[in-house]
């Protein structure tokens, strides 16, 4: 059994690793390394109740401080790791400190992406982007948001809700096209403007400046919004410098980008593995390789390659799943949900009480829901067992 681990990343991916690994009886030194300040916090309820200021820091923690000591994990905070010195099998962090590895979990995580770079720019990926973000939230604000994915119509949502005027502008044709087929795109669409959100598609953003108190941005079609607050919510950029200076191998950027692993979370370099939005991961329930950006995956992602670091070989695979609470409604997505799939759905669309399947050859490879979280768990397992929807929910008729 190796004596000293090293995870950097203080995440849910690199938190849930260490757990996982004292849960599976490992005795050595756990080094858990964290670049933000504070403890470890969950980050879906960033872009909600944090925004809104119906939670704050302390509310949000994965863990409380107490269980690192109890766990004897050792914690590093706002000391990011500058290098990974493969042959010396030593991590250098910012503040000088080397620490030794045994082996050695990369969790980094991602940033938000932001092709732009005017000042007045917002984006909003952690807690310290809160403050300057919620300080232009007020009542009668003009706010326009570039990126109508998760995280963009999240904010969209919470600025309506605060009482603030949203524009939300998408280059696709749709809101949430990474996750919705287009049936229930345009139910979405149709939410946000019946809420209150302005909301503009097919639209190219060609630059964003400041001008003056505002921020100006302008589409490739000559159109122009102005706003006191700008929020840029176009995806994340994985953190894989770290590991591309050490020598270990990445997935291209048309492939996904981030750190290849096989199944165990073993990247190319022994004894050095990755989890989490950073790693770049086969999955045998669905196909192909995945760079999964969502909170259960890397939560599940982290605790597989934990076990598997403390001494266990099971290989990870699971059904990906998230949720996004948009105005008053809770969306739950199972499975890698596809335009060309066979939509089949139960219940109604137009008064939110549904779950969609998503069929491939009749066999349930995704579901979408709203007001149904049983029926998302039972197509979970619908999905990891390959099972086609007429045998396990036989239609009418």
């Amino acid at each position: 059994m190796t004596d000293r681990t090293v995870i950097l990343g203080a995440g849910i991916a690199g938190v849930s690793a260490a757990a996982a690994m004292r849960a599976a009886g490992h005795t050595g030194q756990i080094h858990l390394v964290g670049d933000e300040p504070g403890l470890p916090y969950r980050r879906p309820p960033v872009s909600k109740e944090i925004i809104r200021g119906e939670k704050t820091a302390d509310d949000i923690r994965i863990k409380k401080a107490e269980w690192f000591g109890q766990k004897d994990i050792t914690l590093h905070t706002g000391t990011p790791a500058d290098a990974i010195d493969t042959d010396r099998r030593i991590v250098r962090l910012a503040d000088g400190e080397e620490l030794g590895f045994d082996q050695l979990l990369i969790a980094t995580g991602g940033r938000a992406r932001n092709p732009w770079h005017a000042p007045g720019i917002r984006t909003l990926r952690g807690l310290a982007d809160v403050a300057p973000l919620q300080a232009g939230l007020v009542p009668g604000a003009s706010v326009v948001i570039v990126g109508a994915g998760l995280i963009g119509s999240e904010i969209a949502a919470s600025a309506t809700d605060m009482g603030c005027r949203v524009t939300l502008l998408e280059a696709a044709d749709l809101p949430l096209p990474r996750l919705l087929p287009p049936e229930l795109g345009e139910m979405y669409a149709d939410l946000h403007r019946s809420r209150g959100t302005e909301l503009h598609t097919g639209v190219t953003v060609e630059s964003i400046d400041d001008a003056g108190d505002t921020t100006s941005v302008r589409a490739v079609d000559g159109r122009t919004w102005t706003a006191q607050v700008v929020v840029v919510a176009v995806g994340m950029q994985p953190n894989t410098e770290i590991a591309a200076a050490a020598g270990i191998e990445l997935a291209r950027p048309e492939d996904g980008g981030g750190i290849l692993v096989d199944a165990h979370g073993r990247t190319s370099v022994d004894g050095i593995f990755a989890a989490g939005d950073v790693a770049n991961q086969p999955n045998p329930v669905l196909g192909g390789r995945h760079r999964v950006e969502h909170w259960q995956g890397a939560q599940n992602h982290g605790t597989a390659v934990g076990k598997v670091m403390a001494g266990g070989s099971e290989p990870f695979a699971e059904a990906p799943w998230c949720w996004s609470d948009q105005y008053d409604l809770n969306l739950q997505v199972a499975g890698w949900p596809q335009g060309s799939h066979e939509l089949v759905v139960d219940g109604s669309i137009a008064q939110h009480d549904f779950i969609a399947y998503l069929l491939d050859d009749g066999i349930v490879h995704g579901a979408v829901s709203i007001g149904r979280p049983r029926d998302v768990r039972t197509a979970r397992g619908w999905i990891l067992d390959g099972a086609r929807l007429a045998d396990v929910l036989p239609r009418e008729g």
